[in-house]
Protein backbone atom coordinates (compact mmCIF):
# COMPACT_ATOMS: atom_id res chain seq x y z
CA UNK A 1 0.00 0.00 0.00
CA UNK A 2 1.27 3.84 -0.61
CA UNK A 3 0.28 6.83 1.21
CA UNK A 4 -2.65 7.40 -0.99
CA UNK A 5 -3.77 4.06 -0.22
CA UNK A 6 -3.72 5.08 3.33
CA UNK A 7 -5.63 8.37 2.68
CA UNK A 8 -8.16 6.83 0.73
CA UNK A 9 -9.24 4.64 2.96
CA UNK A 10 -9.67 7.06 5.56
CA UNK A 11 -11.78 8.93 2.92
CA UNK A 12 -13.78 6.39 2.71
CA UNK A 13 -14.66 5.50 5.69
CA UNK A 14 -15.47 9.04 6.22
CA UNK A 15 -17.56 9.17 3.29
CA UNK A 16 -15.47 11.94 1.93
CA UNK A 17 -14.49 12.18 -1.80
CA UNK A 18 -11.91 14.85 -1.29
CA UNK A 19 -8.68 15.02 0.82
CA UNK A 20 -10.04 18.27 3.64
CA UNK A 21 -8.00 21.24 4.15
CA UNK A 22 -6.71 20.16 7.89
CA UNK A 23 -5.35 16.42 6.31
CA UNK A 24 -2.42 15.56 3.51
CA UNK A 25 0.09 13.56 2.08
CA UNK A 26 3.87 15.72 2.66
CA UNK A 27 6.10 12.91 2.19
CA UNK A 28 4.76 10.31 -0.34
CA UNK A 29 5.77 6.53 0.33
CA UNK A 30 5.24 3.29 -1.37
CA UNK A 31 5.13 0.18 0.20
CA UNK A 32 4.32 0.31 3.22
CA UNK A 33 3.84 -2.46 5.73
CA UNK A 34 4.93 -0.90 8.87
CA UNK A 35 3.10 2.03 9.85
CA UNK A 36 3.80 4.43 13.22
CA UNK A 37 0.42 6.66 14.07
CA UNK A 38 0.94 9.62 16.28
CA UNK A 39 -1.42 11.74 17.49
CA UNK A 40 0.90 14.26 17.68
CA UNK A 41 3.52 14.37 15.63
CA UNK A 42 6.71 16.44 14.69
CA UNK A 43 11.04 16.37 14.19
CA UNK A 44 11.19 13.63 17.15
CA UNK A 45 8.75 11.40 16.13
CA UNK A 46 9.90 11.58 12.74
CA UNK A 47 13.02 10.59 13.45
CA UNK A 48 11.69 7.57 16.24
CA UNK A 49 9.88 6.57 13.18
CA UNK A 50 13.14 6.50 10.49
CA UNK A 51 15.46 5.10 13.44
CA UNK A 52 12.89 2.35 13.52
CA UNK A 53 12.61 1.17 10.47
CA UNK A 54 9.03 2.43 9.99
CA UNK A 55 7.50 2.99 5.98
CA UNK A 56 5.15 6.14 7.20
CA UNK A 57 4.30 8.12 10.12
CA UNK A 58 0.99 8.95 10.10
CA UNK A 59 -0.17 12.09 12.44
CA UNK A 60 -3.76 13.24 13.29
CA UNK A 61 -3.73 16.97 14.39
CA UNK A 62 -2.36 19.19 11.67
CA UNK A 63 0.58 19.46 10.39
CA UNK A 64 3.09 21.61 7.86
CA UNK A 65 0.78 23.78 5.60
CA UNK A 66 -2.71 22.13 7.03
CA UNK A 67 -1.70 24.23 9.94
CA UNK A 68 -2.74 27.15 7.81
CA UNK A 69 -5.74 26.07 6.11
CA UNK A 70 -7.03 24.30 9.07
CA UNK A 71 -10.05 26.85 9.45
CA UNK A 72 -11.32 25.85 6.40
CA UNK A 73 -12.94 22.68 7.62
CA UNK A 74 -14.60 24.56 10.59
CA UNK A 75 -17.44 26.00 8.51
CA UNK A 76 -18.71 22.53 8.74
CA UNK A 77 -19.96 23.95 12.63
CA UNK A 78 -23.27 26.28 10.25
CA UNK A 79 -23.96 23.02 8.23
CA UNK A 80 -24.31 21.13 11.97
CA UNK A 81 -26.17 23.98 13.74
CA UNK A 82 -28.51 24.17 11.04
CA UNK A 83 -29.64 20.63 11.42
CA UNK A 84 -30.54 21.93 15.10
CA UNK A 85 -32.30 24.91 13.74
CA UNK A 86 -30.23 27.47 15.09
CA UNK A 87 -30.87 30.65 12.68
CA UNK A 88 -28.51 30.71 9.72
CA UNK A 89 -27.30 34.17 10.55
CA UNK A 90 -26.27 33.31 14.10
CA UNK A 91 -24.97 29.96 13.04
CA UNK A 92 -22.78 32.40 10.77
CA UNK A 93 -21.73 35.11 12.90
CA UNK A 94 -20.81 32.16 15.39
CA UNK A 95 -18.86 30.05 13.55
CA UNK A 96 -17.11 33.31 11.76
CA UNK A 97 -15.54 34.20 15.13
CA UNK A 98 -14.26 30.66 15.56
CA UNK A 99 -12.65 31.39 11.89
CA UNK A 100 -11.11 34.40 12.83
CA UNK A 101 -9.99 33.09 16.17
CA UNK A 102 -8.28 29.63 14.85
CA UNK A 103 -7.02 32.08 11.36
CA UNK A 104 -5.03 34.45 13.80
CA UNK A 105 -3.14 31.55 16.03
CA UNK A 106 -1.86 29.70 12.90
CA UNK A 107 -0.34 32.97 11.19
CA UNK A 108 2.72 33.06 13.11
CA UNK A 109 2.77 29.15 12.80
CA UNK A 110 5.98 27.39 11.60
CA UNK A 111 4.11 25.72 8.84
CA UNK A 112 7.83 24.13 6.97
CA UNK A 113 9.63 22.77 10.08
CA UNK A 114 8.01 19.24 10.43
CA UNK A 115 7.46 18.45 6.45
CA UNK A 116 11.42 19.66 6.02
CA UNK A 117 12.66 17.19 8.59
CA UNK A 118 10.97 14.56 6.79
CA UNK A 119 11.96 15.59 3.42
CA UNK A 120 15.62 15.35 4.48
CA UNK A 121 15.10 12.30 6.36
CA UNK A 122 13.18 10.72 3.33
CA UNK A 123 10.14 9.60 6.36
CA UNK A 124 7.22 8.90 4.01
CA UNK A 125 4.60 11.45 6.19
CA UNK A 126 1.07 12.51 6.06
CA UNK A 127 -1.67 13.75 8.60
CA UNK A 128 -5.24 12.71 8.92
CA UNK A 129 -7.48 14.98 11.05
CA UNK A 130 -11.03 15.46 9.53
CA UNK A 131 -11.67 11.96 8.05
CA UNK A 132 -10.68 10.10 11.42
CA UNK A 133 -13.06 12.40 13.44
CA UNK A 134 -15.23 12.23 11.35
CA UNK A 135 -15.52 8.42 11.55
CA UNK A 136 -15.80 8.75 15.38
CA UNK A 137 -18.62 11.33 15.05
CA UNK A 138 -20.70 8.74 13.08
CA UNK A 139 -19.22 6.45 15.62
CA UNK A 140 -20.85 8.61 18.31
CA UNK A 141 -23.61 9.46 17.26
CA UNK A 142 -25.03 6.11 16.79
CA UNK A 143 -23.50 5.11 20.57
CA UNK A 144 -26.05 8.12 21.52
CA UNK A 145 -28.86 7.55 20.10
CA UNK A 146 -28.64 3.17 20.71
CA UNK A 147 -27.89 4.26 24.69
CA UNK A 148 -31.59 5.77 24.70
CA UNK A 149 -30.73 7.57 27.97
CA UNK A 150 -33.48 9.83 29.51
CA UNK A 151 -30.69 11.62 31.67
CA UNK A 152 -27.45 13.53 31.13
CA UNK A 153 -26.01 10.92 34.07
CA UNK A 154 -27.42 8.05 31.75
CA UNK A 155 -25.76 9.45 28.45
CA UNK A 156 -22.40 9.42 30.70
CA UNK A 157 -22.51 6.44 32.26
CA UNK A 158 -23.23 4.90 28.24
CA UNK A 159 -20.27 6.50 27.21
CA UNK A 160 -18.00 5.59 29.77
CA UNK A 161 -18.31 2.45 28.95
CA UNK A 162 -16.25 2.63 25.74
CA UNK A 163 -13.13 1.23 25.71
CA UNK A 164 -11.33 4.24 24.71
CA UNK A 165 -13.48 6.30 27.53
CA UNK A 166 -12.88 3.32 30.10
CA UNK A 167 -8.86 3.07 30.07
CA UNK A 168 -8.65 7.14 30.02
CA UNK A 169 -6.60 8.63 32.52
CA UNK A 170 -9.37 11.58 32.27
CA UNK A 171 -12.80 10.75 32.71
CA UNK A 172 -16.03 12.90 31.10
CA UNK A 173 -17.08 15.50 32.84
CA UNK A 174 -20.25 17.32 33.11
CA UNK A 175 -18.85 20.70 32.85
CA UNK A 176 -22.72 22.84 33.12
CA UNK A 177 -26.19 21.49 34.21
CA UNK A 178 -26.55 18.13 36.75
CA UNK A 179 -26.28 14.58 35.96
CA UNK A 180 -30.07 13.91 36.77
CA UNK A 181 -31.40 16.79 34.54
CA UNK A 182 -32.87 15.55 31.21
CA UNK A 183 -30.94 14.72 28.19
CA UNK A 184 -33.64 16.99 26.17
CA UNK A 185 -32.42 18.02 22.38
CA UNK A 186 -29.08 17.21 22.12
CA UNK A 187 -25.82 17.89 20.04
CA UNK A 188 -22.53 15.99 19.47
CA UNK A 189 -20.21 19.03 18.21
CA UNK A 190 -17.22 17.17 16.59
CA UNK A 191 -15.59 16.94 13.46
CA UNK A 192 -15.49 20.18 12.07
CA UNK A 193 -11.72 21.09 13.17
CA UNK A 194 -12.12 22.05 16.55
CA UNK A 195 -14.68 22.37 19.49
CA UNK A 196 -17.27 25.51 18.97
CA UNK A 197 -16.35 27.08 21.77
CA UNK A 198 -18.12 29.97 23.88
CA UNK A 199 -20.04 31.09 20.45
CA UNK A 200 -21.18 27.62 19.09
CA UNK A 201 -22.70 26.38 22.17
CA UNK A 202 -24.27 29.70 23.50
CA UNK A 203 -25.72 29.53 19.75
CA UNK A 204 -26.88 25.86 20.19
CA UNK A 205 -28.08 26.87 23.83
CA UNK A 206 -30.31 29.81 22.64
CA UNK A 207 -31.88 28.03 20.18
CA UNK A 208 -33.31 25.50 22.01
CA UNK A 209 -31.01 22.59 22.54
CA UNK A 210 -30.39 21.05 26.19
CA UNK A 211 -27.17 19.28 26.05
CA UNK A 212 -24.04 20.03 24.02
CA UNK A 213 -21.36 17.00 23.66
CA UNK A 214 -17.85 18.95 23.44
CA UNK A 215 -14.81 16.91 23.26
CA UNK A 216 -12.63 19.37 25.02
CA UNK A 217 -12.91 23.17 25.75
CA UNK A 218 -10.90 25.99 27.13
CA UNK A 219 -11.41 27.21 31.00
CA UNK A 220 -12.09 30.80 29.70
CA UNK A 221 -14.71 29.61 27.20
CA UNK A 222 -16.30 27.49 30.28
CA UNK A 223 -16.86 30.44 31.77
CA UNK A 224 -18.17 32.64 29.58
CA UNK A 225 -20.83 29.81 28.77
CA UNK A 226 -21.76 29.66 32.78
CA UNK A 227 -21.65 33.52 33.35
CA UNK A 228 -24.12 33.58 29.85
CA UNK A 229 -26.31 30.46 29.32
CA UNK A 230 -28.07 27.65 30.37
CA UNK A 231 -28.25 23.81 29.91
CA UNK A 232 -26.14 20.82 29.88
CA UNK A 233 -22.09 20.35 28.64
CA UNK A 234 -20.26 17.47 28.34
CA UNK A 235 -16.60 17.27 27.79
CA UNK A 236 -15.63 13.50 26.75
CA UNK A 237 -11.94 14.12 26.68
CA UNK A 238 -9.82 15.01 23.80
CA UNK A 239 -7.16 12.12 23.80
CA UNK A 240 -10.01 9.07 24.74
CA UNK A 241 -12.36 10.91 22.14
CA UNK A 242 -9.58 11.31 18.96
CA UNK A 243 -8.73 7.25 19.82
CA UNK A 244 -11.48 6.05 19.13
CA UNK A 245 -11.71 6.73 15.46
CA UNK A 246 -7.95 6.29 15.31
CA UNK A 247 -8.14 2.97 16.26
CA UNK A 248 -10.97 2.32 13.77
CA UNK A 249 -9.35 3.32 10.94
CA UNK A 250 -6.25 1.24 12.23
CA UNK A 251 -7.91 -1.77 11.89
CA UNK A 252 -9.12 -1.63 8.85
CA UNK A 253 -5.89 -0.80 7.57
CA UNK A 254 -4.61 -3.81 9.38
CA UNK A 255 -6.63 -5.93 7.51
CA UNK A 256 -5.15 -4.50 4.53
CA UNK A 257 -1.15 -5.71 5.48
CA UNK A 258 -0.15 -2.70 7.16
CA UNK A 259 1.07 -3.33 10.75
CA UNK A 260 0.76 -0.37 12.84
CA UNK A 261 1.81 1.18 16.49
CA UNK A 262 0.71 4.45 18.38
CA UNK A 263 2.10 6.89 20.25
CA UNK A 264 -0.18 8.96 22.52
CA UNK A 265 -3.12 7.04 21.14
CA UNK A 266 -5.48 4.44 23.80
CA UNK A 267 -5.63 1.53 22.45
CA UNK A 268 -8.37 -1.18 22.47
CA UNK A 269 -6.58 -4.46 23.72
Amino acid sequence: MDTSGVMDLALEMAGMRSIPADSGIWVPGRGVKRALFSLDAGASELILAKDMGYDLLIAHHPVGPARLTFSKVVGRHVEFMLEKNVPRKTAERATEELTTRIEVRAHPSNYLHEVDVAKRLKMPFMNIHLPIDQITRDFLIERIKSAKAKTVGGLVRALGELPEFERAKTKIELRMGRLDQQLGNWVLVFAAGTNGGYPVARAYFESGVDTVVYLHIDYDELAKLKRDCKGNLIVLGHVAGDSIGINMFLQELGKRGVETDTIGVIERN
